[in-house]
């Protein structure tokens, strides 16, 4: 887990540097009010590449700066689709390692969802199962959590 900005290089990224992830970004700061909401928005936070000519390293943070994982890489979304889920998974590795709880969590069985495509529309899947518990479900569709459909 990296500090806040305990890097010289790290800069918070401005909108529209890169459109498809602030898109998503928005998507996912929607279900983090509803269901974290004493948590502020994700933000992206960038800092240079160790490699010459290589694009910066993007990270999803914490509003604190506070983030972990993986970078996205810029090269890698080739769509908007393709980019609400890179940085969804990025958004919950951060939000588990640095907050210690797994996000979000499914209303019905109190366990961590993950982001999934269901009929072209990344949702939130629990996939909890069990003979107790039915068999795995779909929450809502990224960006369209509210309180009652997950909890906090």
């Amino acid at each position: 887990m990296y500090e806040p900005f305990d890097d010289p290089g790290l800069r918070r990224v401005s909108t529209g540097e890169y459109p498809w992830w602030d898109d998503a970004l928005a998507l996912l700061n929607r279900d983090l009010a509803a269901t974290l909401p004493d948590q502020g928005p994700l933000q992206l936070v960038a800092q240079p590449s160790y490699e010459t000519g290589e694009p910066e390293y993007v990270y999803v943070a914490l509003a604190s700066g506070e983030w972990h994982g993986s970078h996205l890489y810029p090269k890698v979304a080739d769509d908007p689709a393709h980019a609400l889920a890179i940085v969804a998974d990025a958004a919950q590795e951060t939000v588990a390692e640095c907050l210690w709880q797994a996000w979000p969590l499914c209303v019905e069985r109190n366990l961590g969802m993950h982001a999934r495509e269901v009929e072209g529309q990344l949702s939130w899947w629990c996939s909890g199962e069990g003979p107790q518990l039915g068999p795995g479900h779909i929450r809502a569709a990224v960006g369209a959590l509210d309180s009652s459909s997950a909890l906090r």
